[in-house]
């Protein structure tokens, strides 16, 4: 059977309607040819279906982690590099912080407490996750939602990666963004379900995966409405709202679509949850799992995703491989 992509316009089912698709000709064009292409083209055709076989438009909700998933997470989440540079800002300017973590490891650059403290959290230990958490809190506490807005974005557009020679924008991989599409043009509902910050995101989705922001789902500090004569600001708090992360990510999920995703894509064991929810008895289901093994194209590792690898065999999830799945990686 010879697929080929479409593009219309859509109800998007949040009162907008915008253009999906991935252009003209076969779709997937950046992904070889293999079990998880031809996965991927079987699920969507099932999914849109018609008749009792199929899916309908409103039901068909996909959700997508972001660090790792949609874009490069190493050396460290790009997110992370902005928190740094921040606490690093604030030691540079308080003497007394620099003994304190987590602005000693931003000051003296100490990655590898910063590495460690990712891997105990994936490893199920959160203690030092703690104590950087209460760093981060504080680190933008007391500003409005705007300008936090305007710092992140500002950041994303003029930094670079530090390894891959390109902007941080432009570390989103291709063949993900295309998947997007491809879905968006069949009358997929596509959300974000990032452990990342649900603001530090929200700026640039709709430009890098055609996701528009009320479509985000993430991490989120405690906010609160301050009156003032210009209709009142949002406020960002030194305290968290919810770290939507493991079993949190379900939740959000549901809090935010009131349904059941039919396809799940993530990369580490942070996903491990999301990928089950997604599971239906009677309607196509599809869970994939990007697995990072091209360190020519971009990382090699498996770190923090041990157990949804042994997860994604247990249960007959689509593994990703970037080194042979993927034609292009950016």
């Amino acid at each position: 059977m010879t697929r080929t992509a479409t593009s219309r316009w859509f109800d998007d089912g949040d009162g907008d309607v915008r253009r999906g698709g991935c252009g003209v000709g076969e779709p997937l064009a950046t992904w070889n040819e293999g079990v998880a292409k031809e996965t991927i083209l079987d699920f969507v055709e099932r999914a849109c279906a018609d008749g009792s076989g199929g899916v309908p438009a409103a039901d068909r909700v996909a959700v997508f982690d972001n660090d790792g998933t949609l874009w490069c997470e190493k050396p460290m989440p790009i997110q992370l590099d902005f928190i740094l540079r921040r606490l690093a800002e604030m030691a540079a300017s308080d003497p007394e912080l620099r003994g304190r973590q987590p602005w000693k490891a931003a000051h003296e650059k100490d990655y590898a407490w910063l590495t460690n403290t990712l891997a105990e959290h994936y490893a199920g230990n959160d203690s030092n996750v703690r104590i950087f958490a209460g760093g981060v809190l504080a680190a933008f506490a007391n500003i409005t939602v705007e300008d936090f807005e305007d710092q992140s974005e500002a950041f994303l557009r003029k930094t670079q990666h530090p390894l891959l020679g390109r902007g941080y924008l432009e570390c989103a991989y291709a063949p993900m963004v295309e998947l997007l599409g491809h879905l968006a043009a069949n009358g997929f509902s596509n959300y974000i379900a990032s452990g990342g910050g649900r603001d530090f995101m929200r700026p640039i989705t709709e430009e890098v995966y055609g996701v528009p922001r009320q479509r985000v789902i993430g991490s989120s500090t405690a906010l609160t409405y301050v009156p003032n004569a210009q209709g009142g600001s949002i406020v960002r708090q030194a305290a968290a709202d919810y770290l939507d992360d493991g079993p949190e990510k379900p939740v959000r999920i549901w809090t935010r679509t009131g349904r059941r995703p039919i396809l799940a894509a993530g990369n580490s064991n942070g996903d491990i949850e999301m990928l089950d929810f997604t599971q239906h008895l009677e309607a196509p289901t599809l869970r994939l799992l990007v697995l990072h093994d091209d360190p020519e194209r971009e990382y090699d590792y498996t770190a923090g995703a041990e157990r949804a690898l042994d997860r994604a065999r247990q249960s007959g999830w689509t593994v990703v491989s970037m080194k042979d799945d993927w034609a292009t990686v950016f």
